[in-house]
């Protein structure tokens, strides 16, 4: 059947399962567009093509399947390479098609004209132009391929606009087949073996490819081998918090009693985490090139092994399913008690969830704990990055798999986007955004997505009246000498009204508690401003305390 490029390329996305994409409209792709109208497929326009690409990337993060986003030339693909790059760093599948001026005016310096080779090449997996309407089906299913196999990442493609407007009759190529990702059995063995005979073992969860057969699996692993489990930076659920074996996250902020655990381990099995700076403490929990500790490697990328670390095995493999061969290779053999590394460790943990009193008639630490009791297992919680996200990732326990979604990126912004994308797909679960007032405002006006689609997210936003992590780091580098930090924020329960949502201002915890239990029934999205104390910088500091 001939039809237009826009036509194939929409065929094609069916034919890879693909069910809902996101997007910014452009005139540089309306045959994509004239496609999509009666695909079946369900097109969220977002607000700003960031926006488009976080929730395309938090798609990929919660499903498992890659995010897709379309955003046209020029300013919409520079404003989406922040999505690009979470996704990157995150080991999140995503496609990002961009469109691209017509054939005839490549090289000319053509109005929005970019080299998308150039500009997204060190910030992607794969990045290629289509420039022939027969091979649209082609390299659709290379992204495809590409996106999910190995570490998984983002592809994007260029788009010529004469190329997608052009007759085609090629037919879509079938889904993606991947690689199994599975180790050798002996790797597995060997594995075990080391764990078995260390004294001091620890297991640190992270990356791309983990399911929540995976996390079963691990809670097995961790029972039957009597292994304290850690989870690198913004990975907590992937085991149960509540779990025995769960003994924190080693990341940003990381309890420095979990720290010296790190240190003092003799065997490290690192399943999926890369190793990087977040993860190790710039570089400290693991001293670079050879740690002391004998570090067990499981990762999908094998380029990955060795990196940084040299370790004592490196098997390339699929961390989620290598969990999973542990598993059944233990089939049989009974929980072990907990011993005194994993009873002291767990109770460490304990004792650093015990909230500290921070400055302010509003407490973070309160409404952190108020989360844990009122929320169900399956919450959904999202934030992006800041000072506020600090009495997140400490207090608050993630029971499920795939209830946290945050960019280890470190992305501004990320956590409206995040959850409206979650809201969308998750429409029985509760999705609750965590942002700072700075934050928040890098992509607020995908708050109306939220209520263009009915998504019934509840926005908690922390108002301090500064972006407070760079404030934090002016006080210890220049004392008393702010500059650039200060803000100036609208009211946001005043904004949360004028889309027709719910809005409401909590000053005290009992105001919060009051104000989250009337978001929660509203039936619309929900923003609640907490007017926290410029003096509560994190859970460990106060602005008045740091020493400069």
């Amino acid at each position: 059947m001939t039809r237009h490029g826009g036509d194939a390329l929409i065929a094609s996305l069916r034919e890879q399962g693909v069910a809902r994409v996101f997007s910014i409209p452009g005139e540089s792709f309306l045959a994509a567009l004239d496609g999509l109208y009666e695909s079946g497929i369900d097109n969220v326009v977002a607000r700003q093509e960031g926006g488009a690409a976080m929730m395309a990337e938090a798609y990929g993060k919660l499903t498992g399947r890659p995010g897709v986003a379309f955003v046209t030339r020029g300013p919409g693909a520079t404003n989406a390479s922040s999505g690009v790059h979470v996704a990157f760093q995150d080991s999140t599948p995503m496609i990002l098609f961009v469109g691209q001026v017509a054939s005839d005016q490549r090289d000319r310096e053509a109005f929005q004209e970019v080299d998308y080779r150039a500009m997204f090449g060190p910030l992607a997996k794969w990045v290629a132009e289509i420039d022939r309407t027969d091979r649209i089906p082609e390299y659709v299913a290379r992204a495809f391929q590409v996106a999910q196999s190995g570490r998984p990442g983002p592809v994007v493609l260029a788009l010529p606009e004469d190329m997608l407007s052009s007759a085609c009759d090629a037919p879509p190529v079938p889904a993606a087949v991947l690689p199994s990702g599975l180790a050798a059995a002996s790797d597995v063995a060997e594995v075990i073996a080391q764990l078995e005979a260390a004294e001091r073992p620890l297991v640190m969860l992270g990356g791309g490819n983990w399911s929540a057969a995976a996390a079963k699996a691990i809670a097995t692993v961790a029972e039957v081998l009597d292994l304290p489990v850690g989870a690198s930076f913004r990975c907590q659920d992937f085991l149960d918090n509540r779990h025995p074996h769960y003994i924190g996250d080693i990341g940003i902020g990381v309890n420095p009693k979990l720290a010296q655990r790190v240190r003092a381990a003799d065997v490290i099995l690192c399943l999926g985490a890369r190793l990087g700076e977040m993860t190790t403490s710039g570089y400290t929990l693991l001293t670079p090139p050879v740690p002391a500790q004998r570090l067990l490697h499981v990762h999908a990328d094998p380029n990955e092994l060795g990196r940084v670390y040299h370790p004592t095995l490196a098997v390339a493999a699929d961390a989620g399913k290598f969990a999973q061969s542990m598993a059944e290779a233990l089939a049989g053999r009974a929980a072990r008690p907990a011993g005194p590394w994993v009873k002291e460790a767990r109770a460490e943990y304990d004792a650093w969830q015990q909230p500290r009193e921070t400055p302010g008639e509003l407490k973070m630490e309160q409404v952190i704990a108020h989360l844990n009791a009122a929320l169900p297992d399956d919450a959904i919680v999202t934030n992006g990055a800041g000072n506020y996200s600090a009495w997140l990732h400490r207090y608050y326990r993630y029971r499920n798999f795939r209830t946290q979604l945050a960019p280890t990126s470190g992305s501004m912004g990320y956590g409206l986007p995040a959850a409206v994308a979650a809201k969308i797909e998750r429409p029985e679960q509760e999705v609750i955004c965590l942002a700072g007032d700075g934050c928040f405002q890098m992509t607020m006006q995908e708050f109306g997505v939220a209520c263009e689609h009915g998504a019934n997210l509840i926005v908690l936003i922390s108002n301090n009246g500064m972006y407070g992590t760079i404030r934090l780091h002016q006080q210890k580098k220049y004392p008393r000498r702010p500059s650039g930090t200060d803000l100036f924020n609208p009211d946001f329960a005043a904004l949360a009204r004028s889309y027709g949502a719910f809005g409401a201002v909590a000053a005290t915890n009992a105001e919060f508690e009051a104000a989250f239990a009337q978001a929660r029934a509203a039936g619309k999205p929900a923003i609640i401003e907490l007017q926290i104390s410029p003096q509560a910088l994190g859970p460990m500091v106060e602005l008045e305390t740091i020493p400069g």
